[in-house]
């Protein structure tokens, strides 16, 4: 008898991190306010509730050679979220400090994930090998921001304005959202493949016939 399927899969796991990483685009992108502020408070609700899912799938999907890395990126966003969290501290200077070391340290661990699954044939070594890819460079391109940046600008019969590196900062994370969000709702709602593995187990069919 076949053994019981999960009912928390990698599917539903990727499902929810869409879901989060959505609701952290859409929240950056219709905000007028592009502030540290809101930057860092859009991004540890984020990193926590994306944290929280991990520590449950540590116990509900993988197995216990696979737990390491997910209790790592957990405890990773718990940090980075709960810093981010407290509103005394959140100053243009934190947001790039807590952002970048949180988006290049996951990144780097998803990155090693993913290139171990691959060695090892699993099917979800793709998604950690792009999204750890995703947060690498997103911790690039905020270290590219000069510290102060601010670059005047006009628009025709709306005024003048500035273009900030907070502004830019938060842009980014929001975009980096947008990108993981889009990535994750396809692989989890792709149709599962049939490895060749299980397809080659399953039982030959039984030919009948009499004796020749």
């Amino acid at each position: 008898m076949s053994a019981p399927a999960r009912a928390f899969t990698p599917r539903h796991v990727q499902l929810l991190r869409a879901l989060f990483a959505a609701a952290a685009a859409v929240m950056i992108t219709f905000s007028p306010d592009h502030s540290a502020a809101v930057g860092l408070s859009v991004f540890s609700g984020f990193v926590l509730t994306t944290s929280l899912i991990m520590l449950l799938a540590v116990w509900l999907v993988f197995p216990a050679g696979q737990r390491w890395s997910w209790v790592v990126l957990a405890l990773l966003g718990f940090v980075a979220g709960m810093t981010a969290g407290v509103p005394a501290w959140r100053t243009e200077d934190l947001f790039f400090v807590v952002v970048i070391a949180w988006a290049l340290t996951t990144g780097v661990v998803e990155l090693i994930v993913g290139l171990r699954a691959r060695r090892a044939g699993e099917t979800t070594a793709r998604d950690s090998i792009t999204v750890g890819a995703f947060g690498i460079l997103l911790a690039v391109l905020l270290l590219t921001i000069p510290a102060g940046f601010v670059q005047p600008y006009a628009i025709q019969g709306a005024g003048e304005f500035e273009l900030t590196g907070i502004i830019l900062g938060v842009g980014m994370f929001g975009g980096y959202a947008a990108i993981v969000a889009v990535f994750l709702g396809i692989a989890g709602l792709t149709p599962k493949r049939v490895e060749p593995a299980a397809a080659a187990s399953a039982p030959a069919p039984v030919e009948h016939g009499g004796d020749r």
